[in-house]
């Protein structure tokens, strides 16, 4: 299976990007591996279910910690490597919604695993923060995909139309409460009155598929970082695929306790070891552009 698409969507789910942060929209090959004939039966495993979502999500609080033109800039590691960069970028209204934009392009190093160059945008209500349309457009290796997901909050239903390989395929998708994007995902986020304890659970499109994120807040901790001393919220939780709960990724992610609320770190596990996002600089509207300092690691 393929470690740079198995990898992300956790993590995605709070730090998003295009193909590099989702998990696998088909099953992996050792789903389909014949089972070892055995003396006796095993014991039949207890059957997998999507956690439940109780509420829904919080307001968004006023004012938003971002406006058009913040622009975010973080590093990706995988297995312990460091495997490209991703850029997320506030745009200008139009027509009415929010565009955010994400680009992703792996380095020279990890381009061995996986070449990726990819950019999708988050369409978002400018007040509420929820999704109305998501694209996507990716190259992978020498193989080209694009998506375009359509949000109907009225019937709770997501319409996927994409192209894999140069063949067009369609998906009619539904969630519970709260039906938002894997890049729509992290602005939302930010916005939530957070506070230890509280409760986190929506839906979420990642590769033609949706997924149930169902978290909390655990506590406010000190993080020590390349870009500087932040207090930030530590948010934990676990994405599970609805139509299949057998798939499921933990992720964390780290979110500054100021009016910023900048999306500092996430962490997200996979059957070979972690992945990881870290803010490297930021610049925002008035205010002077940030980057890291060069500290070696993360402490917290």
């Amino acid at each position: 299976m393929n470690p740079m698409r198995t990898a992300l969507a956790p993590l995605l789910l709070c730090f998003s990007s295009a193909a590099w942060a989702q998990l696998p929209d088909t099953d992996g090959p050792e789903e389909h591996k014949a089972q070892p004939v055995t003396a006796a039966p095993a014991a039949p495993a207890a059957p997998v279910s999507v956690p439940r979502c109780t509420q829904v999500l919080p307001q968004p609080r006023n004012p938003m910690a971002f406006a058009p033109g913040e622009l975010l800039d973080f590093d990706l590691d995988a297995m312990g490597a460091t495997a490209g960069k991703m850029t997320m970028q506030v745009q200008k209204k139009q027509d009415g919604v929010l565009p955010v934009q994400i680009k992703v392009q792996t380095n020279s190093f990890f381009s061995k695993v996986r070449r990726v160059d990819a950019t999708a945008v988050s369409y978002l209500h400018p007040k509420t923060l929820r999704s109305s349309r998501y694209t996507e457009d990716a190259m992978e290796n020498e193989v080209r995909r694009t998506v375009e997901v359509a949000f109907n909050p009225n019937r709770r239903s997501v319409r996927v139309d994409y192209t894999l390989k140069g063949k067009k395929g369609h998906n009619d998708l539904t969630y519970e409460h709260d039906g938002l994007d894997v890049a729509g995902a992290i602005y939302m986020l930010r916005q939530l009155p957070l506070k230890e304890g509280l409760p986190v659970c929506f839906d979420v499109y990642g590769v033609r598929r949706m997924w149930r994120m169902a978290g909390t807040v655990l506590k406010r901790e000190h993080v020590s970082m390349p870009l500087g001393e932040f207090e930030a919220w530590h948010l934990s939780g676990t994405a599970v695929r609805l139509d299949k709960p057998s798939q499921s990724r933990e992720v964390h992610v780290w979110i500054s306790d100021d009016a910023r609320r900048l999306p500092l770190a996430a962490v997200g596990s996979i059957d070979l070891g972690a992945v990881r996002a870290t803010l490297t600089s930021f610049s925002r509207p008035g205010e002077q552009a940030r980057q890291s300092q060069g500290k070696e690691a993360l402490k917290w």
